[in-house]
C-alpha cells in the first residue's frame, strides 16, 4: 500500500443482525480496530407464494441501520465492502433490495453465495487463531445457514453452507419460540439429515480441534463465564469448552421452554433468547456427527474475513 495506513470497513448483512467493523491497516500490515456496530434485525420475514421476501418494514429498518453505518464509514474515510448472506440471497426481491440500498445509502451490497461466505469466514478464523499447521473444522452458525469448513495447514479442503440456521429452524419448528420434546426431536432429525445429506462434507477427517464462531458459540462462552461468578472476560477469542461443558449449558437452556425464561440466564442476550435453542440443536448435532471433543471460539468470522480478504488482495 502506498499510504502509511488505509482504512477498511466491512458490513455483514445477516439473517439475524447487521454488523459493521472499521479497521486501520498500517504499512506493516498490522490491523487496528477503530469502530464496531451491531443492529439486531431480521430480514425476509415475509412470505409470498412460498418464498421469503423483504417487506416494507424490513426495508425501513434495514435502510435506517445502513444509513447509520454509512455515516460511520464516511467519518472514518474508509473503503467499504458490504456482503449479504442467507436472508437476502433467498429473498424473491433481493435485486430490488440491493438497488434501494444503493440509492438511499450509497452502499453497494454484494450478495454472496454459501461457498464464498464459508471461505470468508475461514479467512477470519485463521487470522484469529494459530491454525496454520493444524487440521481444523470450522463451524459458523448463522440465522439462515451454517457454514462448515475443513482445513489442513491453513488450506481449505471443503467449504460448505447448509441451510440450517437459528432463525430458519425457529420459524419451522418453534414458530412461537416455545420448545417441547417433540419439536426438539423433529428439529434434531432435520438438522442431522441436512448435514449428512451433503456429500461434500467429509465426516471422518482427522481433527486437532474445532473452531466455532458467531452468536450461538458466543452465547455458550458468555453463559460459562457468568457461571464462574467472577468478572466476565471481555475478550473471548480462543475460549475453549469441552463436550461435557457444552452438554451442561445445552441442558440448562433447553430445560427452559420460553424466551422469557431463557432471557433470565446471565450471558443470553434478550434479542437472541428466542432462537438460541435452534442454534444449540445445530451445534449438538455437529458435536455428534463430527465426534467433536473440544470447541475453540474465534471472535473473527465473516466481517473480519471480508477485511482480511481485502488486505490480502491489497485493494
Amino acid at each position: 500500500m502506498s499510504e502509511s495506513y488505509k482504512r477498511i470497513a466491512a458490513i455483514d448483512i445477516g439473517t439475524n443482525s447487521f454488523h459493521l467493523i472499521v479497521v486501520e491497516v498500517k504499512e506493516n500490515g498490522k490491523v487496528k480496530f477503530l469502530d464496531r456496530k451491531r443492529v439486531f434485525l431480521r430480514l425476509g420475514t415475509g412470505i409470498k407464494a412460498g418464498k421469503s421476501f423483504i417487506s416494507e418494514n424490513d426495508y425501513y429498518l434495514a435502510i435506517n441501520a445502513l444509513k447509520k453505518f454509512a455515516s460511520i464509514v464516511k467519518y472514518h474515510n474508509a473503503q467499504v465492502r458490504a456482503v449479504a448472506t442467507s436472508a437476502v440471497r433467498e429473498a424473491s426481491n433481493n435485486s430490488e433490495f440491493v438497488n434501494r440500498v444503493l440509492q438511499e445509502t450509497g452502499i453497494t451490497v454484494e450478495i454472496i453465495d454459501g461457498k464464498t461466505e464459508a471461505n470468508l469466514i475461514f479467512t477470519g478464523m485463521k487470522n484469529a487463531l494459530p491454525i496454520k499447521d493444524k487440521s481444523v473444522l470450522g463451524i459458523d452458525i448463522g440465522g439462515g445457514s451454517t457454514e462448515f469448513i475443513y482445513a489442513v495447514d491453513g488450506k481449505t479442503q471443503f467449504t460448505e453452507s447448509v441451510k440450517v440456521g437459528a432463525v430458519r429452524l425457529s420459524k419451522i419448528f418453534f414458530p412461537d419460540f416455545i420448545i417441547n420434546d417433540d419439536s426438539v426431536k423433529k428439529c434434531e432429525e432435520y438438522v442431522a439429515g441436512q448435514i449428512l445429506s451433503n456429500k461434500n462434507i467429509l465426516k471422518d477427517n482427522k481433527l486437532d480441534f474445532t473452531i466455532g464462531s458467531s452468536g450461538t458459540v458466543d452465547t455458550i462462552c458468555l453463559v460459562k463465564e457468568h457461571q464462574k461468578k467472577v468478572k466476565v472476560t471481555k475478550e473471548l477469542n480462543g475460549y475453549e469448552f469441552y463436550k461435557a461443558e457444552f452438554d451442561e449449558v445445552y441442558n440448562l437452556i433447553m430445560n427452559l421452554k420460553s424466551s422469557e425464561e431463557r432471557m433470565r440466564i446471565p450471558g443470553i442476550e434478550s434479542k437472541r433468547a428466542d432462537v438460541i435453542p435452534a442454534g444449540l440443536i445445530i451445534l449438538k448435532q455437529a458435536f455428534k456427527i463430527f465426534n467433536i471433543k473440544k470447541l475453540v471460539l474465534s471472535e473473527f468470522a465473516l466481517r473480519e474475513g471480508v477485511v482480511f480478504d481485502l488486505i490480502e488482495q491489497n485493494v
